[in-house]
């Protein structure tokens, strides 16, 4: 059976180290001294890692059941739920006035990351709450706030969130569920969802749903979607649980993946809902949290590979198999160890210079989430927001890659289930489709944000390499060589991809689009780069000033140069498709393929 273990020295050396984030300007940061955060992770480590992993394989193979309407879910799931919500893990980063803890989203994110790695259907319950948690705190009246958050903070109530039908996936102007007005301010919701994660289980007293709907009469397409707060339990004035409500499950889908998670078909048929937020505003409130949910989907890509490069590297360091052209290196046993190949090599390299990359990525932007939310600050927002897709896309491909080669190092045996490494493929595959397929992700980064407010965002990015690399120029020439050259040819690829857009796109919307795939990899890879130069430059200047831990940092540097050797050129190659435009894409006609 596979097994986990926190990164926690990762992590902590991201934070303390390149983050500084101590030091940071943001309300709540000069909290977080490094005796203080170890804690945090190192009990969220033992938590994941022995309650939480071994119920990863019985939550695959056992999945969840529907019995007279009622969903259960595998065996030690609802236990272990308890466990995670004595410790108050659900509201980490949730608003004090609501029972939460108040931390910044910065931690909710690397503790995020461990319940992902290690068991993410589970992880997937509190995980949707605290995304109709979010909704609710910024659109939610005072009455509604005090009326669900404080259960729903604690998971005693938890959230899901309905917005595909049947017909209707991302164009969401499709939606037919109706919202029907009632005398007394509710509405009465009609209608079926599906694809509803954690949309009914056995885990929490009530779970509170919040359904897009249309109210009648109102504009046509998105601009008349409203959000609806629709409680499995109606609420009574003292708080207690009521009536069932006017909603029920058709039946649990079978997925390739997640099984541990229920995702229900969701039919409400005449259902008691309160509006949230604005009439006719119901996507407003909805992208209020879309930040925060995608990075999340993206932090999955990334606990996945991480989870899987852990168990391959052990696989490969303990199985005997060749001998290592050089000269054996297990003269005494039948075989070498896979880990002496190069090819082996390579694959487990590929591995963790993207983990350990894509974590200092996500990291970056859930501090400016929190640089946002705790300091108003607009740039942040912006920046953030065009990081987010490439976030979500691009950490969910190649989280997804990554989680194929880790299944690789074990070769046939990858393919059986017992061996448990086809769980991370099958479960990592799901971040790549839900909150807005990776497709959509390139679509919204090519055709909407690049152009937000002027390009503001994108040139504050690249102004944010090109300071990196001025105030480094100093440094000695392998450092330049190897970390500050390459990035500097990634952001020029960038910027020339870019430019593309901006000069042909106009021209032909077409060659945009079909670039939008290859630009949001591109940017996914400059991203990276930039990551790891900034690690690198901490590593090295530990080195060099003296450190407990050479180990570690000679080791990271090492990965960093891999990466910027073996994995950024990759920049030029996707400039290369993005500029032959769209008629290699768009030449056939429909009938001809």
């Amino acid at each position: 059976m596979p097994v986990y273990t926190a990164p926690v020295r990762d992590m902590q050396f991201i934070l303390n180290d390149v983050m500084n984030i101590q030091s940071a300007d943001i309300p709540g940061y000069a909290d977080l001294d490094p005796e203080f955060l170890a804690a945090i992770l190192n009990e969220c480590g033992k938590l994941t890692a022995d309650v939480l992993a071994p119920l990863n394989a019985i939550g695959d193979t056992q999945g969840c059941t529907l019995e007279n309407g009622v969903v259960r879910t595998p065996d030690g799931f609802k236990d272990a739920f308890e466990q995670v919500k004595e410790g108050g893990w659900t509201g980490i980063d949730c608003d004090p006035e609501f029972g939460g803890q108040g931390l910044p989203y910065l931690i909710g994110t690397a503790v995020g990351e461990m319940f992902a790695s290690s068991n993410m259907a589970f992880g997937m319950y509190q995980g949707l709450t605290h995304g109709a948690y979010s909704a609710i705190h910024a659109h939610g009246t005072q009455e509604q706030k005090e009326t669900y958050l404080p259960k729903m903070v604690s998971c005693d109530w938890t959230g899901t969130m309905n917005l595909t039908e049947p017909h209707c996936g991302t164009d969401l102007g499709l939606m037919r569920t109706k919202a029907e007005p009632q005398a007394d301010g509710t509405f009465k919701i009609t209608g079926q969802k599906i694809f509803i994660s954690a949309g009914e289980h056995d885990m929490s007293d009530n779970i509170i749903h919040l359904v897009l709907a249309k109210i009648p009469g109102g504009p046509e397409g998105v601009k008349g979607i409203s959000l609806f707060i629709v409680p499995k339990f109606l609420v009574n004035d003292d708080g207690s649980l009521g009536a069932r409500n006017s909603l029920s499950v058709g039946k649990i889908e079978e997925k390739m993946g997640i099984h541990g998670n229920a995702t229900c078909v969701m039919n409400y048929d005449g259902a008691t809902g309160y509006l949230l937020g604005q009439e006719h505003k119901g996507m407003r409130a909805m992208f209020t949290m879309m930040n925060e949910a995608r990075l999340g989907v993206g932090l999955q890509g990334l606990a996945q590979a991480e989870v899987a490069y852990q168990n391959a590297l052990a696989y490969a360091k303990d199985r005997l198999q060749g001998r290592d052209v050089t000269g054996a290196k297990n003269p005494d046993g039948p075989a070498d160890p896979l880990i002496v190949h190069p090819d082996i090599r390579r694959n487990l390299m590929d591995q963790k210079s993207f983990i350990e990359g894509a974590r200092a990525l996500i990291f970056w932007a859930a501090q400016m989430i929190d640089q946002h939310h705790r300091s108003n600050d607009a740039q942040a927002d912006g920046l953030v927001s065009l990081l987010i897709p490439v976030i979500k896309g691009f950490l969910t491909d190649r989280g997804f890659d990554m989680a194929v080669q880790a299944q690789q190092v074990y070769g046939g045996h990858g393919y059986i289930e017992e061996w448990g490494m086809s769980q991370f493929a099958r479960d990592a595959r799901i971040a790549m489709i839900y909150e807005g397929a990776n497709g959509v992700q390139a679509l919204d980064l090519v055709g909407r944000k690049l152009a937000t407010d002027g390009g503001k965002h994108v040139m504050a990015f690249f102004e944010i390499v090109k300071s990196f690399i001025a105030e480094n120029k100093e440094m000695d020439e392998e450092f330049q060589a190897a970390f500050l050259a390459p990035l500097k040819q990634a952001s020029k690829d960038l910027q020339a991809a870019t430019m593309y857009f901006m000069q042909s796109g106009t021209k032909n919307p077409n060659d945009a689009l079909a670039g939008s795939y290859d630009y949001m990899h591109l940017f996914g890879h400059t991203a990276l780069g930039f990551m790891w130069a900034r690690m690198a430059k901490v590593a090295k200047t530990a080195l060099e000033n003296g450190t407990d831990d050479a180990a570690f940092n000679k080791t990271k540097l090492t990965t960093g140069h891999y990466y910027m050797a073996k994995q950024l050129p990759a920049t030029g190659a996707l400039l290369a498709k993005i500029t032959a435009g769209s008629t290699p894409v768009m030449a056939l006609t429909a009938d001809q393929f």
